[in-house]
């Protein structure tokens, strides 16, 4: 059976930043900019959603790595727009090239890794190792 995945495959996402945004939402001492791990989330998001579209029924996907560079700072209330792009396939291991910009400028780029799993299997082992916590 054929991989749905080709490299070249593209998804966008723009998002308008929030308060709630904040890089002080993790450290008071930082400046009230859109935060860096924000921005590593709407890159996971936005290449979850691409995966989403093509996988099976019972099928979910798992971030597995990202190289992230955050190059500027982007104000609260100004649109961020993520764009994703595969690069490899490999079974079931996707690469993926992102950038992302404000209304402005280029602010960031990454590299980021994911694999599609089978959802019962995955929740199977999660559930496990919760029960050596509480053993």
């Amino acid at each position: 059976m054929s991989s749905p995945f080709q490299p070249g495959m593209t998804h966008e996402l723009k998002v308008k930043t929030k308060p709630e945004d904040s890089a002080q939402k993790f450290y008071p001492h930082l400046p009230d900019v859109f935060a860096t791990p924000f921005l590593a989330g709407l890159m996971e998001r936005v290449s979850a959603e691409l995966i989403n579209m093509h996988l099976q029924p019972g099928e979910q996907s798992v971030g597995i790595s990202m190289d992230l560079k955050h190059m500027a700072a982007t104000p609260l209330g100004m649109e961020v727009r993520v764009k994703t792009e595969v690069t490899a396939v490999e079974g079931k291991k996707l690469t993926f090239r992102l950038e992302a910009y404000d209304e402005v400028e280029k602010i960031g780029e990454a590299t980021h890794e994911r694999f599609v799993i089978q959802a019962d299997k995955f929740n199977s082992r999660v559930a496990q190792k919760a029960k050596k916590m509480t053993s």
